[in-house]
């Protein structure tokens, strides 16, 4: 069984999607795994406050195309997690937004994680892209903690600890990027971030996206000309993700020896 008065589970879930809260709960149940929902930050009903929490300026520079109000809901949405995680007395957080899917692995891979906690700060339970992960420990049956050289987005499970909760609630505000964009640069907060491998959770790429509106697609990307102060800073970011990667494989080998 998992220590879960260690643990506290939180479901982001929009008011306007019940047919998602009932579809993860359907899941969590199946699992065994208590849990609880956050209302999600609703784009369609922003404060003054919430709006003013965005840089469009930076997004733009940054991420090379206009911001959706979904985006900006979705960031302030993952930050209240942290939030409400500091105000628990939970050492640990799982945070799960409505549309992923979780398998069979997850009870097992929680509970080795958590047996493990000095190994890690945060870490990724669900990847869309691969990450190029560097396994160091095998925390479960066939499940490897990871460190990642490249890319891995998606913020649809993730493990957190109060370490990595108080950097994020400090440190993610006002947004500059997609939530899943930030919350991994393990350099940038100081952090050891960690992916497991394989992810005991699945990217669900098949259910619509509640961030996104009509005609969000391509148009939103600015022509090649408008985004060379997008693809300098990706060409800085990705160095900095394989050097802090190389670096944190490097000790964490060691300590394994």
């Amino acid at each position: 069984m998992i220590a879960m008065q260690r643990l506290r589970t939180w479901v982001i879930n929009l008011d306007r999607a019940p047919e998602r809260w009932a579809a993860i709960s359907t899941q969590l149940q199946r699992l065994g795994l208590p849990y609880e929902r956050l209302p999600a930050v609703d784009a369609r009903a922003f404060t003054p406050e919430q709006r003013a929490q965005l840089d469009e300026q930076a997004f733009r520079r940054l991420h090379g195309m206009t911001p959706l109000p979904g985006e900006l809901g979705c960031y302030l949405s993952h930050v209240e997690v942290m939030r409400r995680h500091l105000d628990s007395d939970a050492e640990f957080a799982l945070v799960l937004e409505d549309d992923v899917q979780l398998t069979e692995r997850l009870p097992a891979a929680l509970q080795g994680l958590m047996a493990h906690a000095d190994r890690w700060d945060m870490v990724k339970l669900s990847a869309v892209h691969s990450g190029t992960p560097q396994p160091y420990l095998e925390v479960a049956p066939g499940q490897q903690l990871a460190v990642m050289l490249s890319r891995c987005t998606g913020s649809s499970a993730y493990l957190t600890n109060r370490r990595a909760a108080a950097a994020y609630a400090e440190g993610l505000l006002p947004m500059q990027l997609p939530y899943d964009h930030v919350f991994d640069q393990g350099w940038r907060f100081g952090l050891k971030v960690r992916m497991l491998t394989p992810t005991p959770c699945v990217h669900d790429e098949g259910t619509p996206s509640t961030i996104g509106t009509p005609g969000s697609g391509p148009s939103r990307k600015f022509h090649w000309t408008k985004r060379l102060s997008t693809h300098w800073y990706r060409l800085r970011n990705e160095a900095r993700r394989l050097a802090y990667g190389l670096t944190e494989t490097r000790r964490e080998r060691q300590a394994g020896r």
